[in-house]
């Protein structure tokens, strides 16, 4: 939005050029949003506590997180209001991929939002079906990805690209509205799972969303995409815009999610951040980058997978309980051993998605 303010200014004073700098507005929206969320963030807080809004515990969960009852949740709103307003204020406006990721992340927070509200203030504890749940984030996600096919202009913006290969780059079809579907919804119900303890997803996320971010930038720019042999595509650099919006907005929600957590994210977190992950890999084509860097997220999932499958065939639990983290919970692993150690993990896994733009 302001981006247009600066094209009037520049007509008084060239200086005000800067604001055409992606890496600048990048810079501005993060210190945006990480200032509105450490304002809005005690406010909240504060609402949600008098309220009552606080985190149900299943019965069959840890013995440890009993002492969370009651903690404020749908905290997950703090960040997406600091996303969509720096977002709105950052970036420029007539890029159609600004759009789609921030309509489809505002989009799965509305679901996440409805469920929430429903267990929390409602008091009913199923919420909104996974049936209900797992339809809408299927329309969501089918109608992005058919948007994006339909307007797409270069053949890049379609093909699947195979890292650490150079001329590895496969054409879609209408197969890549498949794909894009799965990986908006998969990655979306991925970051819910992992969203079990405090500050455990949400620091991933915003490790991934860093990474996917920088692949956005070089992706944008003419000279480093050439250099890197990595597809261009003019649109992708304004999503840094985004990345760092989102990157802000977690470690402000970070500063109040840390162990011991004054507020969980919720539904309405997880949902649009995996969503916001899934859209952000499939715009500057790096799916298969997406399940390198969120390793955390692919484990965690595949282990509720396994445990799930394994009892209905056998009758027995390969994991102590899943997903994963409770695992290793049960196992006497303290919670904030756990938490830290899977940050370790994403960080040795994003640096490895990173390790692909040059190992070509």
């Amino acid at each position: 939005m302001l981006l247009y303010f600066a094209d009037y200014l520049m007509t008084f004073d060239g200086g005000f050029r800067v604001f055409h700098y992606l890496t600048f507005r990048a810079i501005l929206g993060a210190l945006t949003s990480l200032t509105i969320s450490f304002i809005i963030g005690p406010v909240m807080i504060r609402k949600l506590s008098r309220n009552k809004i606080g985190q149900s515990i299943r019965e069959l969960g840890p013995q440890s997180h009993y002492e969370k009852k009651g903690t404020p949740t749908m905290g997950g709103t703090l960040i997406l209001v600091a996303i969509a307003f720096s977002t709105l204020l950052w970036a420029d406006l007539s890029n159609r991929y600004i759009w789609v990721i921030l309509l489809v992340t505002l989009g799965y927070g509305v679901i996440g939002f409805i469920d929430d509200y429903r267990k929390v203030v409602k008091g009913n504890s199923d919420g909104l079906s996974a049936k209900a749940k797992y339809s809408w984030q299927s329309v969501i996600g089918l109608m992005a990805a058919v948007f994006l096919y339909k307007s797409a202009i270069l053949p890049a913006e379609t093909q699947l690209i195979v890292p650490f290969f150079k001329d590895v780059m496969l054409d879609m079809g209408w197969l890549y509205i498949v794909l894009t579907y799965f990986v908006i919804v998969g990655t979306s119900n991925a970051v819910n799972l992992t969203d079990g303890l405090d500050g455990l997803a949400i620091m991933p996320t915003v490790m991934v969303a860093t990474g996917l971010g920088i692949f956005a930038y070089l992706s944008g720019h003419v000279t480093f995409s050439q250099y890197l042999a990595i597809p261009y595509l003019p649109n992708a650099g304004e999503l840094i815009v985004f990345c760092a919006a989102l990157v802000g907005a977690g470690l402000g929600f970070l500063w109040f999610n840390a162990y011991p957590a004054m507020v969980f994210m919720g539904d309405v977190g997880a949902l649009a951040l995996g969503g916001a992950l899934g859209v952000l890999a499939v715009l500057v084509r790096q799916e298969i980058v997406l399940m390198i860097m969120g390793g955390v997220f692919v484990m965690e999932t595949v282990s509720v997978i396994i445990q799930v499958a394994s009892f209905k065939m056998t009758g027995k639990r390969v994991f102590r309980m899943a997903p994963i983290h409770h695992h290793f919970e049960l196992k006497g692993w303290p919670e904030p051993r756990v938490i830290v150690r899977f940050w370790i993990i994403t960080v040795i896994l994003v640096l490895i998605g990173l390790a692909t733009l040059k190992l070509r």
